[in-house]
This record gives C-alpha cells, structure tokens and sequence, in this order.
C-alpha cells in the first residue's frame, strides 16, 4: 500500500503544476477521484481551494469530491 501514498502525492502535484496543459491537470484531478480514498478526498478539497487553479479544474476537484463522499469513503 505504499504505492498509494506516492501516487496521490504525484497526481497532486500533477494537478497543480501551472506549467502543464489544463487537459493533463485535469485529468491528475479525475484519477484522484477514481481512487476513491479519504486521502484522495482531501487531496481533492485542497485543489478545489488552490485559487492558482483555474475554476473548471476547482469545479471537477469539487465533483470528484462529492462522488467520493457519495460512494460512502
């Protein structure tokens, strides 16, 4: 399980680094929703507040988030 950790932590600076395409960051931000985690989940609440980002990619972060806590994670 150390694989996740490292994973989220990769996918999260993927989300955030400002110098790749929307397109990939926002893609960083779907598959942190598919891990369905309660650390994938804050990883999401935490991009949906980085005002860096712009505010479709803070939509997904939010969406994705709201599918976790749906899914009961």
């Amino acid at each position: 399980m150390a694989e996740k950790p490292d994973e989220l932590k990769k996918l999260a600076a993927i989300a955030t680094d400002l110098d790749l395409y929307s397109d990939l960051r926002m893609k960083a931000i779907e598959r942190l929703g598919s891990v369905g985690t309660h650390e994938a989940l804050l990883a999401l609440l935490e991009l949906a507040a980085n005002e860096a980002l712009i505010k479709k990619e803070r939509e997904l972060a939010l969406k994705q988030a709201r599918e976790i806590i749906k899914s009961g994670h």
